[in-house]
């Protein structure tokens, strides 16, 4: 593990950055195209660990992945691994190809690094056994996760009681393989990527505002081009709202609807949003965005709201700690279940910088007292407070420590240096 030490900058800054591929994008390019047989092009993949996690268990499968270019066999020509297939710290590569090897007509068990290993997958079973698929996990609900064969793959329709695009996701590739047409419905606030990409193929149809219609079929080869990641934009938008006279230009980001959570946050606690769409990748729309620094007020964030801003939540918190008032996120229980326990170590970081913050069952309150300072910030192995404290460090004059601060090229190998660059 590396700890970094992080000091902060005086004066503003003024910045046009370019931010790696998105990740969420990045993940359902290369599973599509891995589903598909034939050759697909890939342009702009991000370049985190979580990425690579996805490519190196599609070629322990058969998949033939060459920098941007990828050659399959198609799902149905994919071989069983002789060994359990890593997804490392990626829950994305662990749900999505669950869905898909569950009606696959493989066995595979997959698994994951220890902070994966504690992660809820249970949560996948009922969804895909309403389709014939046969899943097993640990008595805890957590992997490994087991896939055994399945027999014939029937259409079904079900309703999830979160609104997870990984899930989602998992049940809407599984159900391609399926006898009838099948769906899908939820709560709102989910990432629809997927069903935008399953639309602009023929696959699926929306039915409803959350429910979506998946048709069996095959995913033809393609060519994706990858927007620039908006959650990962997040971190350079937040120094911008929170350095006076300060403003970052990002071109060419997903400007999905579900994805801009974290923009409507900032705006409505004062900061200033330019959003300006520039064009259309896959049915998302793409555009650039720019966030400057202005007077910062404490909101409340709930509903809707906190499902399109879920990875964002601890960036909220420091972000808050320059807002006048007082911030409150609810509803937010799922952050308990991701790399971390996000709720307490997004208090926990809070507090070792000398912030005001309280936990509660499904979120937390950030006092903005308009400064923090130099303390060591536990991440927990989770690369979003790894970032989020780089960020508060940014406003910080004496160092702040970071421990395990490595763990942020999960997302976005670089960070640092790009943040360090804001100034320059």
């Amino acid at each position: 593990m590396i700890d970094l030490s992080l000091k902060g900058h005086g004066g503003s800054f003024r910045a046009t950055v370019v931010v790696p591929g998105d990740k969420s994008l990045s993940h359902r390019a290369l599973v599509f195209s891995a589903m598909a047989e034939g050759d697909s092009l890939i342009t702009g993949l991000g370049t985190g660990h979580d990425i690579k996690s996805t490519a190196s268990a599609l070629r322990s499968l058969g998949v033939d992945i060459d920098g941007d270019k990828v050659r399959s066999p198609g799902v149905r020509g994919w071989t069983g691994p002789a060994d359990p297939i890593d997804c490392g710290n990626s829950g994305t590569t662990m749900r999505l190809l669950a869905g898909i090897l569950s009606t696959s007509g493989l066995t595979a068990t997959l698994i994951g690094d220890s902070s994966l290993m504690a992660r809820p997958m249970r949560r996948l079973v009922p969804p895909l056994s309403a389709l014939g698929a046969r899943l097993e996990v640990s008595p805890e609900g957590r992997p490994p996760l087991r896939i055994l064969e399945s027999g014939t793959v029937h259409g079904a329709s079900v309703t999830i009681p979160i609104a997870s695009a990984q899930v989602r996701t998992a049940f809407e590739l599984a159900a391609l393989a399926g006898d009838s047409p099948s769906m899908i419905d939820s709560p709102g606030g989910f990432r629809d990527h997927t069903e935008r990409w399953l639309t602009a193929i023929g696959l699926g149809e929306w039915k409803t505002a959350t429910a979506f219609s998946v048709s069996p079929g095959s995913i033809p080869p393609a060519r994706y081009e990858v927007p620039g990641d908006p959650s990962s934009a997040a971190y350079l938008w937040a120094c911008a709202a929170i350095h006076p006279s300060s403003s970052v230009t990002t071109p060419t980001i997903s400007l999905n609807p579900g994805r801009l959570g974290f923009l409507e946050i900032l705006e409505r606690m004062g900061a200033r949003v330019d959003a300006v769409v520039t064009g259309e990748t896959g049915g998302d729309p793409v555009g650039d965005v720019t966030v400057s620094s202005a007077d910062l007020n404490g909101i409340s964030i709930e509903g809707d709201l906190v499902a399109a801003a879920l990875d964002e939540l601890p960036l909220v918190a420091v972000v808050a700690a320059y807002a006048d008032g007082i911030t409150s996120v609810r509803g937010a229980g799922e952050l308990r279940a991701k790399e971390s326990d996000r709720i307490s170590s997004v208090v926990g970081m809070i507090l070792a910088l000398g912030g005001g913050v309280a936990e509660h069952p499904d979120g937390f309150d950030v006092i903005g007292t308009g400064f923090l300072e130099a303390g060591t910030v536990e991440t927990n192995n989770d690369h979003r407070i790894a970032m989020s404290a780089a960020v508060a460090a940014t406003r910080i004059d004496t160092p702040v420590i970071v421990r395990n601060a490595q763990i942020a090229s999960v997302s976005w190998p670089g960070f640092y240096e790009t943040l360090e660059r804001l100034w320059s």
